[in-house]
């Protein structure tokens, strides 16, 4: 007995990038290089299942199949249960079909129930509501790092015997060209400048950035921030912005890459995080990182980065200060940052994710599935 195929949810393919949709993208790519690996389980390749208003194809592993009545979460909850069926369902972006039950789905962090206010309402309510329910029903849950497993558990979304860890990988930066002019255009001076993100989520704490930066001890450096949120958002929420702040809007990869590749380094303070993958982009390119000791950043940075208090921005200014005026410090953080982030590649991640993948079709196949 076999199963049809694996399918893989493609909802996430109608929208706009976010972290999640990459990981899921980078995942899928691992996948397309594995599918030997699934002799005798599927009888036919792994297809992605998306909603018919998908209008391309952004991919370029595995057919695509559109297909449903419905868009968006009324596709996901509605058609696809029925689409998928025969098949082993695999959910990348957080969701999946509460109807299906041969499933494996990734939820890559409990943020919806340990900082609720960094959502709307809707949103918060809507994920507390249905990840206990896939939690319970999908074969297997997945995540990014023991921290969330052990959230995940402690929230009551699945039992922590029920969750496998796959962390992510941060070598796609890798494969980007880097685009040095943005350092002219944003009036940058190498290794004088933080970046951190242009985000106004609660669990960010993106405001003690702002406020170590008002110190005169950091009046030389700039702060970059990167991403859609705005000065007006953040002086909304009674930030106050110091001059030295420059809102770099959102940029490609490569000028990403070439952010990070000129930094003095990264500043990433958030109060909680389930894996944090910012400041391993920065560490993989010999770009030291300072982090508050929260969440999943310690487990992920390990000694290859550097930790200071998320509710004392005083920390952060030495912190900060002192890459700047040592470069053997400076220079010891960049490589012991790139061999820390050098053990998160998506190979590794892919590996795990295929062994999930057989292991959990091979225990629902010998139960009569």
């Amino acid at each position: 007995m076999t199963f049809r195929r694996l399918a893989i949810n493609g909802k996430f393919l109608i929208a706009g990038p976010t972290g999640v949709h990459r990981v899921a993208e980078q995942l899928i790519r691992q996948l397309e290089g594995r599918v030997s690996e699934f002799a005798g389980l599927f009888e036919k390749s792994p297809m992605l299942i998306a909603p018919p208003n998908l209008h391309r194809r952004p991919l370029d592993a595995f057919e695509v199949e559109r297909a449903g009545a419905f868009r968006g979460q009324l596709w996901e909850q509605l058609d696809l249960p029925r689409l998928a069926r025969p098949d082993l369902l695999l959910n990348l972006c957080n969701l999946g079909p509460m109807a299906s039950k041969a499933a494996i789905t990734m939820i890559h962090d409990a943020q919806v129930f340990a900082t609720p206010g960094s959502y709307s309402w809707a949103f918060a309510k809507w994920y507390r509501n249905v990840l206990p329910v896939l939690g319970s029903r999908h074969a297997r849950i997945l995540t990014v790092s023991e921290f969330s497993a052990n959230e995940l558990a402690r929230f009551g979304v699945a039992r922590r015997d029920h969750i496998s860890v796959v962390p992510n990988g941060v070598d796609h930066l890798l494969a980007y060209d880097s685009r040095p002019e943005i350092v002219n255009r944003l009036a940058l001076v190498p290794r004088k400048f933080v970046v951190g993100l242009a985000n106004v989520q609660a669990h960010k704490n993106v405001g003690l950035l702002l406020k170590a930066f008002t110190a005169s001890e950091l009046a030389d450096l700039k702060l970059v921030l990167v991403g859609a949120a705005r000065r007006e958002e953040f002086e909304a929420l009674g930030n106050s912005v110091p001059p030295n702040v420059v809102f770099a809007g959102r940029i490609s990869d490569g000028e990403l890459r070439a952010l990070l590749e000129s930094a003095l380094c990264v500043g990433f303070p958030s109060t909680t995080e389930g894996f944090g993958l910012p400041p391993l982009e920065g560490m993989i390119l010999g770009c030291p990182a300072i982090l508050a000791p929260c969440g999943a950043l310690t487990e992920v940075a390990g000694e290859g980065a550097l930790f200071a208090a998320p509710d004392d921005p005083r920390q952060w200014i030495p912190a900060i200060r002192r890459l700047v005026d040592d470069p053997s410090h400076w220079a010891g953080y960049s490589r012991a940052g790139r061999e820390r982030a050098a053990f998160f590649t998506w190979k590794r991640a892919g590996g795990k994710l295929a062994d999930i993948i057989r292991e959990v079709a091979m225990v629902l196949l010998s139960k009569g599935h």
